[in-house]
C-alpha cells in the first residue's frame, strides 16, 4: 500500500461537509451538496477496485464483487462520526443509530433517473460520485425538485456526478429528485439510512432477487448476440 492508502484517516475529508463552499438547505427539504470529499490520490485505486456489475441501476453491495479499497470506503462511509456529521447537515440527531443498505451503480439506462421522492422506509439517502471526468451537464446530473411533474423546476443548480462530491437529503413527502435520462457508465456508491433492520432484510432480498435477474437477463442477451455473430 502507498502512504495514502494505508491511512485510512486521509481517505474522506469530513471537514468539506461543513466547508463553506458546501451547500445546505433546510427548504423544500433537507440536502446538502459538499465536494472534494474524497481524496484525489486515491482516485486510481478506487477506479480499478470498482466492480464491474453485470446489469445496470444500483445493486447491492456485495464485499466479494468490490476491490480492498472500495471495501474500505464503504466502511468509513457507514461509520458513526461519518453518518452524524451527515445527519447534522440534514438536521437528524444521531443518524447512526439507524441500519444502513448499501448499493452501487456501474451504469445507467435511460429509463433511469425518473422523478422520485424515495420510500418511506429510507430516513436520508446519501450519493458519493467516482466519475473522474464528467463534462456532461444535463443527463445524469443529479436534480433536486419542487414538483414531481417538472425536471426543469430545480431547487438549485444541478449536481455533476463528478469524482469526491458527496450529497444526501433527508427523506420527506417533498423530497423530490432525479435526472434527465443518461446511457453509459456512471459511477456512484448509494448509502440509505433506513427506519428498521427488516426494512434493510427486504431490500437486501429484494436487491439480491433483482441482482440475479440481471445477471440471466445479460447472459441470455450475450448468447442472443453470440449466436447472431456466428450466423454471419
Amino acid at each position: 500500500m502507498t502512504n495514502i492508502t494505508a491511512n485510512f484517516s486521509l481517505w474522506l475529508n469530513t471537514s468539506a461537509l461543513n466547508d463553506e463552499n458546501t451547500l445546505v438547505n433546510r427548504q423544500p427539504f433537507p440536502f446538502f451538496v459538499a465536494k472534494k470529499v474524497l481524496s484525489e490520490p486515491l482516485m486510481d485505486t478506487l477506479l480499478k477496485d470498482f466492480p464491474e456489475l453485470k446489469g445496470a441501476g444500483y445493486l447491492p453491495h456485495e464485499k466479494a464483487q468490490c476491490g480492498d479499497s472500495i471495501n474500505t470506503l464503504i466502511d468509513q462511509l457507514i461509520a458513526s462520526d461519518f453518518a452524524d456529521a451527515i445527519g447534522n447537515n440534514l438536521g437528524i440527531e444521531t443518524l447512526s443509530q439507524y441500519p444502513t443498505y448499501v448499493s452501487i451503480s456501474r451504469s445507467l439506462k435511460k429509463r433511469h433517473g425518473r422523478i422520485h421522492t424515495d420510500g418511506k422506509s429510507k430516513i436520508a439517502t446519501a450519493l458519493l460520485y467516482l466519475n473522474p471526468d464528467w463534462t456532461l451537464d444535463g443527463s445524469g446530473c443529479l436534480r433536486f425538485l419542487k414538483r414531481i411533474d417538472d425536471y426543469e423546476d430545480m431547487v438549485t443548480d444541478e449536481i455533476r456526478p463528478s469524482y469526491g462530491t458527496l450529497t444526501a437529503f433527508k427523506r420527506t413527502e417533498n423530497s423530490f429528485h432525479g435526472h434527465l435520462p443518461f446511457e453509459g457508465q456512471r459511477l456512484v456508491i448509494q448509502i440509505a439510512w433506513l427506519t428498521s433492520s427488516a426494512d434493510k432484510d427486504r431490500k437486501a432480498k429484494r436487491g439480491r432477487l433483482s441482482h440475479k435477474l440481471k445477471q440471466m437477463l445479460g447472459w441470455f442477451g450475450g448468447k442472443k448476440i453470440n449466436q447472431k455473430s456466428r450466423a454471419l
